[in-house]
Order: structure tokens, then C-alpha cells, then sequence
């Protein structure tokens, strides 16, 4: 670079603009990387879901087979063919309602957005000029924790 007196080769203009082009090609640059790690990482995940998908078919395969042969040992201990057969599918039938009502309860114990219901309805009293709605209180003690201060410039 060039000396920075008046008579000298760079200015001011342009050591900005040597400066602005230098911080958009490193800009640009940063997103191709982001982009290729991305393109790789995209790769490694179908690869592994690949394999994810192959053992858990192998192993629904392998479930089926067990509960034909668990069904068969019945069998050879002395049960008809159809009550054999009848006595896996009861179990089978069981251990899914067992696992619906588990899912029923996990289902009803999901809640929407609660904390970001309040801070809207916050920001939105604030806006017409009135106060924090109670609600929000009463969200912020059922989280167990206050709601969070909002951040300058946001």
C-alpha cells in the first residue's frame, strides 16, 4: 500500500473500499464453507439413515420371526395351532394398547407456547400503553422461573 499523505497513491476512499471489498469476499467466502459442510453433512446423514432404516427393518423382521416361533413353542407344548397363534396376537394386542395409553398421557401433558403467549401479550399492552397482563404472572410461576428481560435493541 501507498503512503497516506495528501499527494500519495491511496486515500482514504479507497483504502474504505479495499477494506468493504476485503470483508464481502471473506463474507462470501464463509457461506461456499457453510455451504459445503453442509452438502457433507447432508451426505454422512443419508448414509447413516441408510443403515438406520436396514437394521430396524432387519430387526422388525427378526420380531416377526420370534413371535412365529414363540408361537410354534406353544404349540410343541401341547396347544392347538390356533391358540398358539391366538395367545401371541392377545399379547401382541396388549403391549399396544399398553403403549397407546402411554402415548395418550404423554400427548395430553404437551402444552402450547405458554411463555411466548405472555410475552406477546406483554409487548402487545405495552404497545397500546397499558400494563403486563396477570396472566403472565401466573405463566412465569408455573415454569418455575421468570420470564426472560427483554434485550436491547430487540
Amino acid at each position: 500500500m501507498g503512503d497516506l499523505t495528501p499527494g500519495g497513491d491511496t486515500s482514504l476512499k479507497g483504502l474504505v473500499a479495499a477494506a468493504v471489498a476485503d470483508l464481502q469476499r471473506l463474507i462470501r467466502a464463509q457461506v461456499q464453507l457453510a455451504k459445503l459442510e453442509l452438502q457433507q453433512t447432508g451426505k454422512d446423514a443419508a448414509k447413516t439413515s441408510v443403515f438406520l432404516i436396514l437394521a430396524l427393518s432387519m430387526a422388525g423382521t427378526g420380531g416377526l420371526f420370534l413371535l412365529v416361533t414363540i408361537a410354534y413353542v406353544l404349540v410343541a407344548l401341547g396347544l392347538p395351532v390356533w391358540a398358539g397363534f391366538g395367545i401371541v396376537t392377545l399379547f401382541l394386542f396388549i403391549v399396544a394398547a399398553a403403549f397407546g395409553l402411554l402415548g395418550r398421557r404423554e400427548a395430553q401433558r404437551i402444552k402450547g407456547p405458554e411463555r411466548t403467549i405472555a410475552q406477546i401479550e406483554k409487548t402487545k399492552a405495552m404497545l397500546s400503553g397499558g400494563s403486563a397482563p396477570a396472566s403472565e404472572v401466573a405463566v412465569a410461576g408455573e415454569a418455575g422461573a421468570e420470564l426472560p428481560a427483554p434485550q436491547p435493541g430487540t
